[in-house]
């Protein structure tokens, strides 16, 4: 079955931080835009940056595998050579990474490449790739 994309709107108080974030850092290509929101192409999903004013920065997490993963977060599940490609692209970069790129899960059936960092706005994101992608929802 081919999945659909999926849509995503979010809040980011500068929406041109936010342009070279998501077009420089991650890559994305930009869609439809307006005075106050920009679409942008995230590896086939349609993420939509809303500027508004306060948008407001969680600092709350969950224990997973020994990290503090914050809550909430988005991101998409690459390929491993994809995610490896980010990953060298925004260690060069010298981002400032929440959970810096690592296999999470080692040697389980969830065995997981993963990294979390923040945009601009304080939106934290997850990037990730599976070892096996057959088994992104194994038990």
């Amino acid at each position: 079955m081919k999945l659909q994309p999926f849509h995503l709107a979010f809040p980011v108080d500068d929406l041109e931080a936010a342009r070279h974030f998501y077009v420089d850092l991650l890559g994305c290509r930009t869609g439809r835009s307006a005075e106050h929101w920009i679409d942008f192409d995230l590896h086939g999903h349609q993420i939509t940056a809303h500027r508004v004013n306060g948008a407001a920065r969680s600092e709350q997490s969950n224990p997973v595998d020994s990290e503090q993963v914050p809550v909430p977060h988005f991101g998409v599940v690459l390929t491993m050579e994809q995610w490896r490609n980010l990953a060298a692209r925004l260690e060069s970069a010298q981002v400032d990474f929440i959970i810096p790129p690592t296999i999470r899960f080692k040697g389980e059936v969830g065995e997981q490449a993963t990294l979390f960092l923040r945009d601009p706005a304080g939106n934290a994101l997850e990037f990730k790739a599976f070892a096996d992608p057959a088994r992104l929802f194994a038990t």
